[in-house]
């Protein structure tokens, strides 16, 4: 498990975190004081990928095609 700060991880770093956190979880081979603790951690990462992806999904949204099928209503790369 990683000590990296959760609000510092991209989405895919803490989804595969998330995957070891639950695996654990799952096993019952971890004691409870490491399981709150994994169970925490956990949670935290949930809320970070849930929010990463509402980014996303808000990020998409702001794309529409217009008539001739070119996106519009989002800024190119590199400007802004």
């Amino acid at each position: 498990m990683s000590e990296k700060p959760v609000g510092d991880m991209s989405f895919e770093e803490a989804m595969a975190e998330l995957e070891q956190v639950v695996g654990q979880l799952e096993s019952g081979k971890v004691a409870l004081e490491d399981s709150i603790r994994l169970y925490e951690r956990g949670n935290a990462l949930k809320a970070h990928c849930e929010a990463k992806l509402q980014q996303a999904e808000e990020k998409v949204s702001q794309i529409t095609l217009d008539e001739s099928g070119a996106a519009t209503g989002a800024t190119p790369a590199g400007e802004g």
